[in-house]
């Protein structure tokens, strides 16, 4: 009878290290996003105090600064929720968020070359973008790594 109690407890801890390693990849994650805005926004207010309008032609009004900390901040999210959906269903969760995430930082740096802003803005808003990638792919990418090894 001891050993019918032995083999049910035993799925028990999988379920544990699989909790486990999620909290701390959003643990990790929340953090990151945080950073990832922080870092941003005060990037868009050097770059504000430097000259950088931002203003983009179609709406004809400024990016406000607390907008690149709310787009940050939802975009960061959706990464942490892509790593943790990688994290439960691919086999290599690491490597396939880094090609995901670099693929998406990629197409992400496509709008503001059509937005019609001068020069000056779409070279900050390149540069905000990568500023918030070079926070959270490799915060995440370390997380998922630490999480299946």
């Amino acid at each position: 009878m001891n050993s019918r109690n032995d083999t049910i407890a035993g799925p028990a801890p999988r379920r544990t290290h699989r909790g486990h390693r999620f909290r701390r990849l959003a643990g990790t994650g929340l953090i990151a996003a945080l950073a990832a805005t922080a870092a941003t926004t005060l990037a868009a207010a050097l770059a504000r105090a430097g000259g950088v309008d931002f203003e983009i032609p179609a709406g004809g009004e400024a990016i406000p600064l607390p907008g690149f900390a709310v787009v940050t901040s939802f975009f960061s999210i959706v990464g942490v929720v892509i790593a943790a959906a990688l994290l439960r269903w691919a086999a290599r969760p690491a490597e396939r968020f880094r090609w995901t995430a670099v693929s998406l930082t990629a197409i992400s740096l496509v709008p503001p070359f059509l937005s019609g802003a001068d020069t000056a803005t779409v070279a900050a808003l390149l540069g905000l973008h990568l500023v918030a990638a070079s926070v959270m792919i490799p915060t995440l990418a370390r997380s998922l790594r630490a999480g299946t090894g």
